[in-house]
């Protein structure tokens, strides 16, 4: 007990001075970056982001696929208790249409002392161990959760490397909830206790399709959430595709918003070259161009509706790959690169994704017909985390 309590003062003090040393470059940063003008001052600085009001539930994520997946969880909960919290601007975009009032950028750990307020359960997604945020929770009686709990082949090494800092954090973790068994036992070892295997929580309320588009007679392949360096590689298969099929057209929809004027570029530079009509969904919402680049959030399911083939980003590029299973709702066929290590567990429950390298993206592509439409086999049950935080607001 007494080195667990060393242990957090040394490790606030250390966090603490860091803090201090790099404000000014956080401040610099904020500054000439426009994707961080809020979430900076937000989070490092308490810039127009209050303590959350206490009492309630608490919900932390970190990106946009993270908070909308816990769209099932809040809504199975009352929605004057909700406490949402996030660390990026399209997190924070996505909690807010949940509960406007109480979402909050959450601030950087030192600054947790004077921010953080009593709540009731603290539920953070996936790998958002901020040792302070469950230490501090815990000790101002919170009941601590940590969901769909993940831990790929290469973030277990790395882990394990720092296996020290995570018994530390697992001390103020309740209760986890991982999506495979081999996720378990890797969260076991790094000091976890309470471990459910209730497989990811993605699988279990996928987004609807929230408008019917017209889909083209023309065979229509989405390049969805894509990376840097994969818009070109699949422009390239997409140019052989057409070779064979003239009337084939392309929707790329880019994962990150920063990165939708660069994409543009790439693709204007591919029509001039080709002789490809082009244009940008925010413009013209018609699909009557060879290639049309979606800038704005939130269709991406949309397009999965009317797709027949969708090449999921994220997995070519080393990122860890998408979740398949907006789009296996509709039976589309599915190729993916290999590097889809943060959703093997979705993967593994549908049936029918074509997983291909680099180099034969193109080929498979080109080979469409041989590939399969997909199927989700398995859906996950949510329940035992709704019980779980009832049992605290008896």
């Amino acid at each position: 007990m007494f080195t667990n309590y060393i242990f957090f003062v040394l490790y606030t003090f250390i966090i603490s001075i860091a803090y201090i040393i790099v404000l000014p470059f956080l401040f610099l940063f904020s500054q000439q970056k426009l994707k961080y003008n809020v979430s900076i001052p937000a989070r490092f600085f308490l810039k127009k982001n209050p303590s959350l009001t206490p009492n309630g539930i608490w919900f932390h994520v970190c990106s946009f696929g993270e908070a909308r997946a816990i769209y099932s969880l809040l809504d199975a909960l009352p929605k004057e208790a909700l406490r949402l919290t996030t660390t990026t601007q399209t997190g924070y975009e996505a909690i807010k249409k949940k509960q406007e009032e109480e979402s909050r950028y959450l601030p950087f750990e030192p600054l947790l002392f004077s921010w953080l307020k009593s709540q009731k359960v603290l539920v953070v997604m996936e790998a958002e161990f901020w040792y302070l945020l469950f230490a501090l929770a815990k000790k101002r009686g919170a009941k601590t959760l940590l969901i769909n709990a993940r831990m790929s082949d290469r973030s277990f090494h790395k882990y394990k490397r720092m296996a020290w800092l995570y018994r530390k954090i697992f001390l103020y973790i309740d209760e986890v909830y991982a999506q495979s068994q081999i996720d378990k036992e890797r969260l076991e070892q790094l000091g976890a206790k309470n471990v459910q295997v209730i497989g990811n929580i993605k699988l279990a309320d996928i987004t609807p399709a929230r408008k019917a588009l017209s889909k083209p007679k023309a065979l229509l392949v989405c390049a969805a959430s894509t990376h840097e360096g994969e818009e070109q590689l699949i422009l390239d298969a997409f140019v052989k595709l057409k070779e064979e099929e003239p009337e084939a057209r392309l929707i790329v929809v880019p994962r990150h918003p920063e990165r939708f004027s660069k994409v543009s570029s790439l693709v204007e530079m591919y029509a001039t070259e080709h002789h490809y009509t082009w244009h940008n969904y925010s413009q013209n919402e018609a699909l009557n161009s060879d290639i049309i680049v979606v800038d704005v959030l939130g269709e991406l399911v949309n397009f999965y509706a009317i797709s027949d083939i969708v090449i999921l980003g994220g997995a070519f590029a080393k990122v860890g790959g998408h979740n398949a299973a907006e789009a296996a709702q509709f039976g589309c066929k599915i190729i993916s690169g290999q590097h889809y290590f943060n959703q093997r567990d979705i993967f593994s429950m549908i049936e029918g994704i074509a997983i291909v390298t680099e180099n034969n993206l193109a080929r498979r592509l080109q080979q469409h017909a041989q590939l399969i439409p997909t199927k989700i086999m398995q859906r996950t049950d949510i329940k035992p985390i709704i019980d779980s935080i009832n049992e605290v607001l008896k």
